[in-house]
């Protein structure tokens, strides 16, 4: 069994940082440019799925994307028919999921989107800016990252 340097094992778990990193920062700096928000706190942890797990389902750009403009729009459309509740809450979160699934678009960080929905008391245009933009940068990110670092991103676009 051969083992891998020293410097290759450091440098394999300091390239997925520098990929997040990359991806908040450009999230970051075109929302401020632009005078939009285009992050919201689940994209953390896509990039962790997106850097660190680049082969897996979850990381591909459908789910990332799909997931959490579905899920956002989830509970967008739960908080303004039924208001912020207990019941609605976990309703939002129970959607998703099934939603997720059935389209083909499962991330689990998407999951969260109905409850940052619902408890930041969004407006339809959260669907817009940052879910979708914002997971479109994460996505780009990814595929420039991984390219620039000679990885094949994504498995599939769709």
């Amino acid at each position: 069994m051969e083992m891998k340097p020293f410097w290759k094992k450091t440098l394999a778990l300091l390239l997925p940082g520098a990929g997040g990193f990359l991806a908040i920062y450009v999230c970051m700096a075109a929302g401020d440019a632009a005078g939009l928000s285009l992050l919201m706190a689940p994209f953390g942890a896509s990039c962790v799925i997106a850097f660190a797990l680049p082969d897996s389902p979850l990381a591909q750009p459908r789910s990332i994307i799909g997931g959490h403009a579905l899920s956002t729009a989830i509970g967008l459309l739960l908080l303004h028919t039924a208001g912020l509740s207990v019941w609605s809450a976990a309703l939002s979160v129970a959607l998703a999921i099934v939603c997720m699934q059935l389209t083909r678009t499962l991330h689990p960080p998407a999951g969260a989107d109905p409850l940052v929905v619902m408890l930041g008391g969004a407006g339809w245009s959260f669907l817009w800016t940052p879910a979708l933009l914002g997971s479109v940068l994460v996505v780009a990110s990814a595929f420039v990252f991984h390219r620039l670092c000679r990885r094949a991103y994504p498995q599939r676009w769709l």
